[in-house]
């Protein structure tokens, strides 16, 4: 039928390249934020492409949501400016004939989305952690970098190297700032080299002095040595530490029923619910003065969904810190939402006027006064 024919190949057209555009933009700010966190040390440089693709899958949902809802107020506001909706209003296509084509068009992104909100979103997050994880436990041999102070993965050295060799297992100006047993011990060196001795890895320094100092004590011991040897820990002690909801699966946030759990639980549910009354908020929202451009309905859109978008963050985080419930938030909001657009939908469909036309009428004359005039 060219009715659905039309409208789903330029919301197609439309889609494609919104979600080109919104893509680039995302994967820009995110490729500057996780350099930013290589440069501060907590990701490693060789690793930023696959954290950055596993944030850019994390953030898919999102990306697809606006540029669905950007879509369809698009493609409408355009059918709106170049008087096509009106030649369709004529042929007996009312605004709810709309929703058929639209639903055909959308229902396959919807379910992309509810998959990647479910299942993709903890995914990506798992794979995150555990490259973020893997980097921060790496070996103090691994830590250091020539012209940089570099802390130890247990907190209590400070390593210091003016430059390697192409093979990195030798260094020359060697300094190693420690805090063992109540003293600040100070090592320096002309040159050092790394050896293996079963199953431990030695930092052997060579032509260099020591320096103990006694915290809570008077006075301080200097040593001259020709080689001195010092145990480097090669894996960071494992941390304990509770798993965040972001990295937990869906079914597991729903057999927890924490609060914490819930909070994160709402979010990804709220996102597919969201995309769905975004499309009917499209429909309604997209008309559009044919004399007028279709720049306001763009804006008005992109704040539609931030605010809407920061409302499900904020039903998410009032619902982890225990001050919402669950299924009152959801059913409230969403459930809210999806009603009034409908009841918006059929007003427009049916022409209903909520208030009452105060417009003046003029009232016919029920006499003609004549004059004459006489000699």
């Amino acid at each position: 039928m060219l009715f659905h024919s039309s409208i789903r190949k330029e919301m197609s057209r439309t889609f494609g390249a919104t979600v080109v555009v919104l893509a680039t933009i995302v994967m820009t700010m995110l490729l500057i934020r996780t350099v930013g966190l290589a440069t501060r040390g907590s990701v490693d440089p060789a690793e930023v492409m696959m954290v950055l693709g596993y944030t850019v899958l994390g953030h898919a949902p999102t990306i697809l949501t606006l540029s669905l809802f950007v879509a369809t107020v698009s493609t409408l506001s355009r059918m709106y400016g170049d008087s096509e909706m009106a030649i369709w209003f004529s042929s007996g296509q009312g605004l709810v004939s709309f929703l058929r084509p639209l639903i055909r068009f959308s229902w396959p992104i919807w379910l992309v989305i509810a998959l990647f909100s479910v299942f993709v979103w903890p995914w990506s997050h798992q794979q995150s952690e555990a490259l973020s994880d893997r980097y921060e436990q790496r070996g103090d041999l691994e830590r250091i970098v020539p012209g940089q102070f570099q802390e130890s993965a247990s907190g209590d050295r400070v390593f210091f190297i003016d430059k390697d060799s192409v093979e990195g297992k030798t260094a020359g100006q060697v300094f190693i700032a420690a805090r063992e047993k109540g003293k600040q011990i100070v090592t320096s060196a002309r040159a050092g080299r790394i050896d293996t001795v079963g199953a431990d890895r030695f930092l052997m320094l060579t032509n260099g002095q020591r320096m103990e100092d006694q915290i809570n004590a008077p006075g301080f011991k200097i040593s001259e040595f020709k080689e001195y040897g010092v145990l480097v820990d090669e894996k960071a002690q494992q941390v304990a530490r509770a798993l965040p909801p972001t990295v937990l699966s869906t079914r597991a946030l729903w057999l927890g029923h924490t609060q914490p759990y819930l909070g994160e639980l709402s979010w990804r549910i709220g996102l597919a619910l969201a995309s769905i009354n975004f499309v009917l908020m499209g429909l309604v929202f997209s008309t559009v003065n044919p004399r007028v451009g279709r720049n306001g309905n763009l804006l008005f859109s992109l704040f539609t969904f931030i605010v809407y978008y920061n409302m499900v963050n904020l039903g998410a985080s009032r619902i982890s810190s225990g001050t919402a419930d669950f299924w009152t938030f959801n059913l409230g909001l969403h459930g809210g939402v999806f009603m009034v657009t409908c009841l918006l939908l059929f007003k427009k469909h049916w022409n209903i006027r909520l208030l009452p036309s105060f417009r003046r009428t003029r009232i016919p004359d029920t006499a003609t006064v004549t004059t004459t005039r006489t000699r």
